[in-house]
């Protein structure tokens, strides 16, 4: 590998998604990048974001709306947004070959489905706009003044430049080499910085019912939280079990609520499986699939009743009934626990997983000290902040990467 050269104009700390498309914008402004990634390739993570699929962004054009998904940053990336926002997410990459798709709840995508061909478009746009990229370079420690960055020492020596753009991430994925290094730098540097915590990730729980359907998935279920018994809040969505519990859009976003409530006592939950229909209306369907098929049984029966691939499971939560009896003999008080139970499959979440398979963890640079206009640290005037290092909370459904594609397009338009 040829040996660094001794100053660039920028250096950028971060191969994955905000620094790739931060060091194409600047050196599309004719400026001399490098790009620094310790990992052997680029985009170790955006390879594998959604499941493989990458959801780009997601389609609502009202700034003000995509907006209030970030909580009490909501105001902190008005200027940004007003930069680089969806409609110019699309034109990045559609004018660069990537023909773009929307999907349920605005998800978009690349129309090929495939994470990898985001990948490679950012890829190529460094190509073309000539960035220098050094993969397996790992940086160890950040030079400043009391004002500056100065340079970066790594493992193939000390590089210098006029600006600096820290892209690190935070440490959701650490497989992919987001372990927190830029975090531990921002705290050396005396920035304030937020612990880590898995935000959008899965609920482990103590039920064998839900761990006996790992691999099914429901497409349109109501959960409903409880804390010590009170209802503390719902929401629709898809669900999917797992070995170790709930998993899916649904549950990806509400397990910082559910953060939150386990700091305050014991959390279940009911999954109503009929969520569009009342107890009445319910009872009346089955009823009506009783009548059609009086002599089978009701374990038989019972398949047509429940939502698909889920029979397995929720056998089990009904121990004291005969599923052997002919549909014609099943009682109205074992019919009305069937439709009850249906309404309200209990759950006990007992925790979050880790980091390790978290989509998103919180945490990062307290947001107080950045420039909200080009990220640039406020305590150091040519030091860039930008993506996951940012404490920004957000749900899942491409909110993710595009505060990568602005925060990257604010910072490389700035320095």
């Amino acid at each position: 590998m040829k040996t660094p050269l001794k100053h660039y104009d920028v250096i950028v700390v971060g191969g994955g998604a905000a620094g790739m498309l931060a060091a194409g914008v600047a050196a599309a402004r004719k400026k001399h990048v490098l790009l620094i990634e310790k990992n052997a390739s680029l985009g170790e993570k955006l390879k594998i974001s959604g499941g493989g699929r990458c959801n780009i962004t997601n389609a609502e054009y009202n700034p003000r709306l995509f907006l209030q998904n970030y909580g009490q940053a909501e105001k902190f990336l008005y200027s940004s947004f007003s930069q680089f926002g969806v409609p110019d997410t699309f034109t990045f990459f559609e004018s660069r070959g990537l023909p773009l798709v929307v999907q349920a709840r605005n998800r978009v995508f690349p129309k090929t489905e495939r994470a990898y061909d985001v990948f490679k478009t950012l890829k190529r746009n460094c190509e073309k706009m000539g960035v220098e990229v050094r993969t397996g370079c790992t940086v160890k420690k950040i030079l400043h003044s009391k004002t500056r960055v100065t340079g970066v020492v790594t493992s193939e020596g000390v590089c210098e430049a006029k600006s600096f753009i820290l892209a690190t991430g935070g440490i959701s994925h650490p497989e992919t080499g987001s372990t927190g290094d830029g975090l531990q730098w921002l705290k050396d540097l005396g920035h304030t910085v937020k612990a880590p915590t898995p935000t959008i990730v899965p609920l482990h729980v103590a039920d064998a019912w839900v761990k006996s359907l790992a691999g099914v998935s429901l497409s349109f279920m109501r959960i409903t939280f409880f804390c010590e018994g009170k209802k503390q809040f719902s929401k629709l969505g898809k669900v999917l079990f797992a070995h170790f519990g709930l998993s899916g859009p649904l549950i990806l976003n509400c397990a910082s609520e559910v953060a939150d409530l386990l700091q305050n006592g014991r959390v279940t939950a009911t999954i109503d499986a009929f969520p569009d229909t009342d107890l009445g209306s319910l009872e009346k369907q089955i009823i009506k699939i009783f009548n059609a098929n009086k002599n089978k049984t009701l374990g038989t029966v019972f398949k047509l009743i429940v939502p698909d691939g889920t029979a397995k499971g929720i056998v089990t939560l009904l121990p004291d009934i005969d599923f052997n009896v002919k549909v014609h003999s099943v009682t109205k008080e074992s019919r009305k626990r069937i439709v009850d139970l249906l309404k309200a499959l209990p759950v006990t979440i007992t925790n979050l997983m880790g980091l390790d398979r978290a989509v998103v963890a919180d945490g990062g640079i307290a947001l107080p000290e950045i420039d909200q206009r080009t990220m640039r640290s406020k305590l150091f005037s040519n030091l860039y902040i930008i993506g996951d290092l940012l404490h920004i909370n957000r749900p899942s459904g491409g909110f993710s990467l595009q505060l990568c594609w602005t925060t990257g397009a604010a910072a490389g338009n700035a320095v």
